[in-house]
């Protein structure tokens, strides 16, 4: 037996990360380890986001995050977890606050390839990795993407498991971001809580969670938005309500009977956030999945 499948420690690599244009604060982490998402990432809007890994001291999420809401910069507040935990050399954390302080700690007891990389906002780190370009290659993915915070966020971890991430192999992946009021119906600050607990490729199925949660929960400049008013629009919903086996009504646009049933057929598909009622628009996405799954009159 050799020594990695001996170490207890868990062997993982992350980002922890803040966008200072929109609010969001949030960890994407992936692990030779069961539901790594119950205990690496940990993230609180107006605040900033904790990784917490190796030999996991997961007091360090919310002592962390409590100690930036009492003032400290996250190095500070790496300073005070490290100085009262014995097992510090042993632990591996990136803190990154809101206020542009960011922190990272590889303990000299932590199992090689161990190591971070700091940079503007985010802190990438690692342990029992297939070597130091596991990270850098998270970071530089990190500083060049494009598209939403998660969608940077997943990029960074992508590119660590295609650098080789854990050595040990794959096995659970997460993704967690916050933003105030930026969850579901704007009455939480959990804008994604994605995890994969146990998979033979977790960061394929992470991809497929993403996709799925941008379809459902993403946003359309309202310049972009579709009025339902557009009878090629209308009609396009309409034709999905009936290959869904809906009765429809008339196609008439001024039809309260109609509006609430297109819009209860909406919500079955999960997309009521996607639509606007009381504008009557629809976001593109949403039009797009509905004409997909239902084409030709029949449910794909």
């Amino acid at each position: 037996m050799s020594k990695a499948d001996r170490d207890p420690y868990v062997a993982t690599f992350s980002i922890a990360a803040c966008d200072p244009r929109t609010g969001e604060v949030g960890v994407a982490v992936a692990s030779k380890f069961l539901a790594v998402g119950s205990v690496v990432p940990w993230a609180e809007p107006g605040v900033g986001a904790v990784a917490t890994q190796a030999l996991a001291n997961a007091r360090y999420g919310h002592e962390g995050l409590a100690l930036m809401m009492g003032g400290l910069s996250a190095n500070q507040a790496l300073d005070r977890m490290l100085a009262g935990d014995a097992g510090s050399e042993r632990r591996q954390v990136g803190i990154v606050g809101v206020d542009g302080s960011v922190a990272a700690h590889t303990g000299l007891g932590c199992s090689p390839w161990a190591g971070h990389s700091v940079g503007t906002n985010f802190t990438c780190q690692g342990n029992l990795l297939a070597g130091p370009h596991v990270i850098e290659a998270m970071a530089a993915a990190f500083r060049t993407a494009t598209g939403s915070f998660t969608q940077r966020l997943y990029a960074a971890l992508a590119a660590g498991d295609h650098a080789g991430g854990d050595r040990r192999g794959r096995q659970s992946a997460a993704l967690y971001v916050q933003r105030t009021g930026g969850g579901y119906q704007k009455l939480s600050d959990v804008v994604a809580d994605l995890r994969v607990d146990d998979s033979p490729d977790p960061l394929k199925e992470l991809a497929r969670l993403l996709a799925l949660h941008d379809l459902y929960f993403g946003s359309t400049p309202d310049a972009d938005r579709l009025s339902l008013s557009e009878p090629a629009v209308l009609s396009a919903i309409l034709s999905a309500m009936a290959a869904a086996g809906m009765p429809v009504r008339s196609g008439n646009i001024d039809d309260a009977v109609l509006l609430r049933e297109v819009e209860r057929f909406l919500g079955s598909e999960n997309l009521e956030e996607r639509i606007d009622m009381a504008r009557l628009t629809i976001d593109p996405p949403a039009l797009a999945y509905l004409e997909a799954r239902y084409s030709d009159g029949k449910e794909a």
